[in-house]
């Protein structure tokens, strides 16, 4: 096999997998309940992968991941809203032609992961001068200020939520009758792992990685370590900004108790489950923790008491968790063919371990 084939190799079987679901679904094989399960996997992939570009390759603690899904949530719910739907309780009437959500849905998701940054950006300029139990503080307290602004604010109904965003569902539904919330979430859930791998199998991720292991030594090295944590903490929170508007048009409600402490908790466990600076763990985790929380919805209230404990008994036992460090291709050598692995991160990695130094 060609270099050329295999660059596309792991995208068409990506899309071949899509499009197979998308014909389960279309022919209800995939039922609803099973889609909304899909679904919720292809945002805590968002989530877990994102918050590990913090937590796992750079090496610091962030704790309100939350919050920033919350303002994407809200801003993409807003604009979908304005945009597309008739009769909405903003302005009354849609400011485009709802058919036109077929195209600008994207748009509307990735316009809340931009607000998302933007928020974080208020939040980094300022928190990164600070670290490991500090900074953790600094975004739990952000995640709370967050969920309590929105509380305050009439025009995203307060306390009592937001709804309507099926209709923009719907209006797409009118147009062409597919799973459209299950299609966008795939895609952003793929395009989220693919960029990610991207940027820390690059020189730009390396700064990153960098930072974790001996940010001194970094900055000896010319790496320019407030700008690599700027870069990775709002590339981070935007893509949890882009997780939070397809929850929100998923379940088509929102408040702000949606997004409070225990969501940020949820995406510490997947990130330490799957291990720190995985992506490969991130996405395994993901499916793991949704699949998790599926079989202990009878336990109800319960749940939410076995979740924080799931994070101490990872911590305890096991604190690499799954994968540790390593990526598919490091487990099962036969892989790297399809998934090259930056030899440099691991040979960092490697030297980490052993107690070297870079």
């Amino acid at each position: 096999m060609s270099n050329k084939s295999k660059k596309f190799l792991v995208p068409g079987i990506t899309a071949v997998v899509m499009v197979f679901i998308v014909i389960l679904a279309k022919l209800d094989i995939l039922n609803n309940y099973y889609q909304t399960i899909l679904m919720t996997i292809c945002i805590n992939v968002i989530m877990s992968a994102s918050l590990n570009i913090v937590n796992g390759y750079m090496g610091e603690f962030s704790c309100g991941h939350g919050g920033f899904m919350a303002v994407g949530a809200y801003v993409s719910s807003l604009l979908s809203l304005i945009f597309f739907c008739p009769g909405n309780s903003i302005t009354g009437h849609a400011l485009l032609p709802p058919g036109s959500a077929v195209f600008l849905f994207p748009v509307v998701i990735l316009l809340g992961g931009f607000a998302s940054m933007i928020v974080s950006l208020l939040v980094a300029i300022p928190s990164f001068k600070t670290r490991d139990d500090y900074l953790a503080i600094v975004t739990i307290a952000t995640n709370f200020i967050i969920t309590t602004s929105l509380n305050n604010i009439p025009i995203v109904g307060e306390s009592r939520g937001l709804m309507g965003m099926k209709s923009t569902l719907s209006q797409m539904n009118n147009i062409v009758d597919l799973p459209w919330s299950l299609i966008w979430g795939m895609i952003f859930a793929a395009l989220t792992v693919y960029a990610i791998h991207r940027i820390m199998t690059s020189t730009l991720g390396q700064g990153i990685s960098a930072i974790r292991y001996d940010e001194i030594s970094a900055e000896i090295m010319s790496v320019n370590t407030n700008k690599m944590k700027l870069i990775a903490f709002t590339f981070s929170s935007g893509l949890a900004g882009v997780a939070g508007g397809l929850f929100a048009h998923m379940l088509g409600f929102i408040n702000p108790a949606s997004f409070g402490i225990m969501k940020s908790t949820e995406s510490l466990v997947m990130v330490y489950l799957g291990g720190m600076g995985s992506l490969s763990g991130s996405v395994l985790s993901a499916f793991i923790f949704t699949i998790l929380l599926e079989l202990l919805r009878p336990a109800q209230i319960f749940k939410w008491v076995i979740i924080p404990l799931m994070l101490i008994l990872i911590m305890q036992f096991r604190p690499e968790g799954i994968m540790g460090t390593r990526e598919l291709p490091q487990v099962f050598p036969k892989l790297k063919k399809l998934f090259p692995v930056n030899l440099n991160i691991v040979r960092r990695t490697e030297s980490s371990d052993t107690g070297g130094s870079l």
